[in-house]
């Protein structure tokens, strides 16, 4: 009996110790379902919060005044104009509200955390110290309560900027027109949309999208499985996940009813445009001083090919009281120079085929043909096949557009040496499209121009940042890689192969279907050594105010410059009323005479002034600032010389555009001694030619280190001939304290003086 006791009061104590376990692990269970439920539900997410920018203190007040002292003293010594300032501001700033920008901050891709509105208020009236400055997030992530919030951080950051008449900085309002056609036809690029006013009754209701993928993508976006694995791969930040999804959630709002006046339109709908005509009359509509600048129109990666201006210079889609302006160069690179070389061709029967190598440029298909060759060798294959199998790699990748990398599947960036660049350009964009080029638009005409139409383009020139971590002109110094410039991505290699879809790599071409992986690799990756700190615009106004920059803006008085704030004047002598300065529009016979003045920029001290230190706290200046300030130093850099570009526009439909633009028309040396350059020169040519012709000039400055400035850093052979890479990465295979420095000859773009020829 006893033995029978004991094991019955065995089997109690194991019949309870497994009721516990068992209740134990439903409860387990259970809290785990309710937290996958949670999760599928977004119970943990939170709305971003705008933030509230910080007010402008006495010593950032009395560093304009004596900027402003400073520079009248430099242009009187020039001889310039010292009645008008110039002003230096940044009109392509995006924040942690564009949805792209928001992927970036996440700590997967070595992100420092959100950087909402109030940031990029912060940052340009302590970090860089902007005279003015615009919030440009994509329209296609600003539903109704960004917008607002949007809008309320703008009019606090101008509310805290002094006196309204004499503001340490000025905050325009505006947003991203996001476009990417899917073939050259209905392609038009992206534009940013700028307001002059900030009230509610002066802006647009709700900001205009474009319709295409970028929209489309958003709006049926869905993390899936993602909101369960990124909280697990990255558990302790699993906060800024859930984040992240909330506001993917928000962002899908219903589409506004199209044929609908925008004015009558409900505010909590998605409103789009899909032509640049379509967005100019939904503007007309609303009928408030607005300014629309195309922008990053020859980068390759979002440009299809056979791309050129043509389409928007037809069926209204380009308004040129609405788009005065073009960005010439961005953080994204430089988009200014036109080249001959074409990345595809076409045969007689209009079918694509790959062209030969020329001087200073391969063609992406070509060397994709050279990839398959190498790897067909490699595997013992008779070398008249490997042959064979080139060729068809270069069909196939002539055929598939800008995702050039799928035929080859598995590639590395390194394969693909200096392929598919402007290797003599100025910080090239990457993958440069020469018939999208600002110099380019200059060129073409549109000959059968209608009512509606336009016959050209009368571009000022400008330059911006078109940062998306909310700091506003971060050119000012070249340190800190992946807080200055657009840089982001997985630190693990393994992930970054993972992100960029990459396959398996082939010894024999395939054809690109559309939806093959490894095509994201020339943005994810090999692009990331064409992204730079981004540029400035400047701006001659008779004064600080809102208005009178808006006035400066609206008569082209403008210039930009790749990051330094050097001083620039360019002035027709000759005009039919006197001096003219850049921007300016007329029409003569005799020969124009003209003037550059040019000044470099200040050298940069290490660190922030008193007025930063003392105006954000230590934490804030670290955080948005990254411990480095606009700190300038007495001395400027030298001016090394002044290039002219002329430009003469077609006359003819088949005129070729490299026998237009004259780059380099003239140069001139320039002996800088600290005092800065002045050059005069005439166009000798201008009446016998009898043709409408543009001018503008670079100030080019002494080399400096800059980083990315020499982009993939190739070793060239003996024949100039790039045989190896060593491209600027973002995970393991850079060091993370590399800024990849080198020297580049940073510039300032004046606006074109338009001189059409008075036929009489």
């Amino acid at each position: 009996m006893r033995i029978r006791n004991r094991s019955f009061s065995m089997g109690l104590g194991t019949w309870s110790t497994n009721k516990t376990v068992g209740v134990a692990l439903a409860a387990m269970i259970t809290v785990l379902g309710i937290y996958v439920l949670g999760v599928g539900q977004n119970w943990y997410g939170r709305a971003m919060d705008p933030g509230t920018p910080v007010a402008a203190n006495g010593g950032k007040h009395a560093a304009v005044g004596n900027r402003r002292v400073q520079q009248q003293s430099a242009a009187a010594e020039l001889g310039a104009d010292s009645d008008k300032q110039i002003l230096f501001g940044d009109l392509h700033v995006h924040t942690s509200f564009s949805i792209d920008a928001y992927l970036n901050t996440l700590p997967l891709m070595q992100g420092e955390g959100v950087h909402p509105p109030a940031d990029a208020c912060d940052f340009a009236r302590y970090c860089s110290a902007l005279d003015f400055w615009s919030i440009n997030d994509h329209a296609e992530s600003l539903n109704p309560r960004r917008w607002l919030e949007t809008k309320e951080t703008i009019r606090q950051c101008n509310a805290g900027a002094g006196d309204p008449a004499n503001p340490d900085t000025v905050a325009f309002l505006g947003w991203e027109w996001t476009q990417t056609g899917t073939e050259a036809s209905n392609h038009f690029g992206h534009k940013n949309v700028i307001f002059v006013d900030t009230d509610d009754d002066k802006v647009p209701e709700r900001p205009i999208a474009a319709m295409g993928p970028a929209l489309q993508t958003i709006q049926t976006a869905s993390t899936g499985a993602k909101k369960y694995l990124l909280p697990a791969l990255d558990p302790g930040n699993r906060q800024q996940y859930y984040d992240f999804e909330n506001f993917l959630r928000e962002t899908k709002t219903e589409f506004c009813p199209e044929g609908t006046d925008t004015r009558d339109l409900p505010s909590d709908c998605i409103e789009y445009a899909s032509t640049p005509a379509e967005l100019f009359a939904k503007l007309k509509q609303w009928g408030f001083p607005t300014m629309v600048i195309p922008h990053g129109n020859a980068v390759g990666h979002h440009t299809p090919q056979g791309s050129s201006w043509m389409n928007q210079l037809t069926s209204g889609n380009h308004d040129p009281a609405l788009q005065g302006m073009i960005e010439v160069y961005s953080g994204h690179g430089n988009s200014e120079e036109y080249r001959p070389f074409k990345d595809y061709a076409l045969d007689e029967l209009g079918n694509a085929y790959c062209p030969e190598p020329s001087d200073n440029y391969t063609a992406m298909c070509w060397q994709a043909g050279n990839i398959i060759e190498q790897r067909c060798l490699a595997e013992g294959t008779e070398a008249q096949q490997c042959a064979d199998r080139a060729d068809l790699a270069r069909l196939y990748s002539a055929r598939a557009g800008h995702k050039e990398f799928a035929v080859v599947g598995g590639s590395e960036v390194e394969e693909w040496l200096d392929a598919g660049q402007c290797n003599d350009c100025f910080q090239p964009v990457s993958g440069l499209r020469p018939n999208t080029s600002v110099q380019a638009a200059l060129a073409v005409r549109n000959f059968e121009a209608g009512e509606g139409e336009s016959e050209r383009f009368k571009f000022a020139l400008m330059a911006s940042s078109d940062n998306h971590v909310a700091r506003a002109g971060t050119g000012f110094k070249e340190v800190g890689r992946h807080n200055a410039a657009d840089i982001s991505g997985p630190k693990a290699q393994w992930l970054s192969r993972i992100m960029n879809g990459r396959g398996q790599p082939l010894t024999s071409p395939v054809a690109f279907d559309g939806h093959s992986g490894d095509a994201s690799v020339r943005f994810t990756e090999r692009s990331r050594s064409f992204v730079y700190t981004g540029g400035l615009i400047a701006t001659h106004a008779s004064g600080r105010d809102r208005h009178s920059i808006w006035d400066a803006l609206q008569r082209k008085e403008i210039y930009g410059t790749s990051g330094p704030r050097m001083l620039l004047w360019f002035d027709l002598l000759n005009g039919n009323n006197g001096e003219q300065p850049m921007g300016s529009e007329l029409e003569m016979a005799e020969t124009p005479r003209f003037r550059v003045r040019a000044l470099g920029a200040f050298k940069q001290q290490p660190g922030c002034p008193d007025y930063a230190v003392s105006g954000l706290t230590a934490e804030r200046l670290e955080q948005v600032c990254y411990g480095e300030c606009y700190n300038p130093d007495d001395e400027r850099h030298r001016i090394s010389r002044i290039e002219v570009v002329k430009i003469t526009p077609q006359v003819e439909p088949e005129e070729d555009l490299g026998e237009l633009i004259l780059d380099t028309w003239k140069s001139f040396a320039c002996d800088d001694r600290g005092q800065g350059c002045v050059v005069e020169f005439e166009d000798e040519d201008f009446s016998a030619m009898s043709r409408d012709s543009l001018y503008y000039v670079r100030a080019i400055q002494e080399p400096t280190p800059t980083i990315n400035g020499a982009n993939l850093r190739c070793e060239y052979d003996e024949h100039g001939q790039c045989i190896k890479v060593n491209p600027c990465h973002i995970d393991e295979r850079t060091d993370y304290s590399d800024d990849c420095l080198a020297p580049s000859e940073h510039r300032a773009w004046s606006s074109p003086i338009f001189v059409d020829y008075a036929r009489r």
